[in-house]
């Protein structure tokens, strides 16, 4: 089998660079959907979540669906590269819509509306965002080098949500019209989508041939396993299962904050707007600073220390949040700059890990699946967004919040406290068990790249004599 070449640096940036394709259009919704939905569109809070909720519940669906026929695709140019250039025409498309009003006069109808335009957003997304994810397992076997572009990918999905709050500003600053300025907002994330995307696929896609000539050919195609027995096998894997655990629990603590920040700076603080993207940009550039930082941690120690010591912080700072007054505008920000740097370690801990548990499949059962494993964790981080804001919807409308007013009812501005930050907290407390109990350290991932190369050996040595391989007719 060839040696491969040291990772370019280059390689390590273009991959990253493809995370703003849909990070951006995800992080305009994870701050301003809910928002976008009751304030602009008209709905109320229990229809604007219901409509997230079905989205995520569609995507149960199109997730492992979408991971497992990108595992079985077979072209000229590889598996996961067609699924990207194919949805992301039908994902910009998509952005745009959901940004619009719908020119229906009741709820009822914005509400179809948005649910049947759930249904081709969601499936585009994940066309884009699933094979690009798995990407990371195939352009590199080495345990720090996976680490980089995790970490890579890491510092542009925190950078989109800065550059999708900077655009906000830019935006709603120039633009009165708050129909139009959402309308503005889908236009320009859908337009730097495909751009990115094309840039991601020319700079990566060398190095994504070089890795494969090394590698033996797998099963695949359209001789491999069905797709609900892969799954049980795949969730029969208990490594990956406490990288689920880990992630989901993480990524809800992230999402409830981040869906809450606008309602707590503006309803509970007393503050304007522009408070809100500058608490936000606080805690997300702390976050990509710090991820360099937690970068040399692991690599002198381990993926699960770096998380066992960061997701703490994030959860004493959230937990405080609920302690600031209004007036505290300086507690609020430093609690924001300490947990922008525990945040980091849940952008970069599970995905670093992901890789290494396809690994351990491979030596199990000779199947590359980097599709079907990055699909169930690309779920759960829409889950886990659905998730937030349904329950952050429901609260706001059984406590009694009413949009634009200044006065709130007590019970929706306590809601507003729990879920900023107690609820959060609690979620990275019960991430930090998951993580605790995850197996695989550096030596142990050590010892199944060894075992890997002795078995794809041997089947470069089988291919080469096939009547050398035990398995063969007359052997």
């Amino acid at each position: 089998m060839a040696k491969l070449p040291p990772l370019p640096i280059s390689v390590k940036v273009f991959y990253g660079v493809g995370e703003l394709a849909a990070s951006v259009p995800a992080s305009l919704s994870a701050f301003f959907v809910l928002y976008f939905f009751t304030t602009v569109a008209g709905l109320s809070p229990a229809l604007a979540g219901s409509v997230l909720l079905f989205g995520r519940t569609w995507d149960a669906i199109d997730d492992p669906l979408i991971g497992w026929l990108s595992d079985r695709t077979v072209s000229p140019a590889g598996r996961r590269y067609p699924w990207m250039l194919g949805g992301v025409i039908p994902m910009a498309i998509c952005s745009v819509l959901l940004w619009m009003v719908p020119p229906f006069a009741s709820q009822w109808g914005v509400f179809a509306y948005y649910i049947v335009l759930s249904l081709f957003a969601f499936a585009a997304f994940t066309a884009v965002q699933l094979p690009y994810t798995a990407l990371a397992a195939e352009l590199s076997d080495d345990y720090d080098e996976r680490t980089d572009l995790i970490g890579m990918k890491s510092a542009f999905s925190i950078g989109a949500s800065i550059l999708a709050l900077v655009m906000a500003q830019v935006v709603f600053a120039r633009v009165a019209d708050p129909a139009r300025q959402f309308f503005i907002l889908g236009l320009l994330s859908a337009s730097l989508a495909v751009v990115i995307i094309g840039l991601c696929v020319a700079g990566t896609y060398r190095r994504y041939w070089q890795v494969q000539q090394s590698r033996p050919p797998l099963t695949g195609g359209h001789h491999s396993p069905a797709l609900l027995p892969q799954l049980r096998s795949v969730f029969s894997n208990a490594a990956f299962r406490e990288v689920l655990g880990l992630y989901l629990c993480g990524w809800m603590s992230v999402q409830v904050t981040a869906a809450m920040l606008p309602y707590f700076v503006g309803a509970w603080m007393g503050l304007p707007a522009t408070h809100f993207a500058q608490m936000a940009l606080a805690v997300q550039g702390t976050a990509i600073a710090m991820l360099w930082v937690w970068d040399w941690v692991a690599k002198r120690t381990g993926k699960r220390t770096v998380f066992l010591t960061g997701a703490p912080l994030a959860a004493i700072a959230l937990a405080g949040l609920a302690t600031v007054q209004p007036g505290q505008v300086v507690w609020m920000y430093t609690l924001g700059v300490i947990a922008g740097m525990g945040v980091a370690t849940l952008y970069m801990v599970p995905f670093a890990m992901l890789p290494d548990v396809i690994d351990l499949d491979e030596l199990n059962t000779g199947l590359r699946r980097e599709g079907l494993y990055f699909s169930a964790l690309v779920f759960l981080q829409k889950l886990g967004l659905a998730m937030a804001l349904f329950i952050s919807g429901q609260l706001l409308s059984l406590t009694g919040y009413v949009a634009n007013t200044d006065t709130q009812p007590v019970a929706a501005l306590n809601a507003i406290r729990l879920l900023i930050g107690p609820l959060p907290a609690l979620l990275l407390i019960v991430g930090l068990w998951f993580c605790y109990r995850y197996p695989i350290n550096r030596d142990r991932h050590q010892q199944i790249l060894l075992a890997l190369q002795q078995q794809r050996q041997q089947r470069f040595d089988n291919e080469a004599n096939p009547s050398s391989d035990p398995s063969a007719p007359g052997a």
